[in-house]
């Protein structure tokens, strides 16, 4: 079964930068896996997306209004991780932030798998 493992959260000053990375493992034909995404959720909210990346190929990456340049999403397929570099963080961004499966990107987002394929996540907490 598919493992996720986020690492490099933290806190940090607002206007500062954070790298998370995810590191994705047992990817086997018993779940279609067409790329890694980036969801967060801050406390008393529903999860909301914030980037995908295909896991191969040319298609190109998806980003949430909110964190669209100032976020970029990238994958390393020598080392199976998929990195979420955060620069001019706001405290918004405070979060629980979680490395997901995807199925699919549209214009729309992000078709995401059931949370029990999710990473267990990692606190990203932006204050001064």
């Amino acid at each position: 079964q598919v493992q996720l493992v986020e690492s490099g959260g933290g806190l940090v000053q607002p206007g500062g930068s954070l790298s998370l990375s995810c590191i994705v493992s047992g990817l086997t034909s018993d779940l279609y896996v067409y790329g890694i995404g980036w969801a967060r959720q801050s406390p008393g909210r529903d999860p909301g997306e914030v980037s995908c990346i295909p896991l191969s190929g040319p298609g190109l990456p998806y980003y949430d209004d909110s964190v669209k340049g100032r976020f970029t999403i990238s994958r390393d397929s020598a080392k199976n991780t998929v990195d979420l570099q955060m620069n001019n963080l706001k405290p918004e961004d405070t979060a629980v932030y979680y490395c997901a499966p995807i199925a699919a990107i549209t214009t729309g987002g992000c078709s995401w798998y059931a949370k029990e394929f999710w990473g267990k996540g990692t606190l990203v907490n932006v204050s001064a």
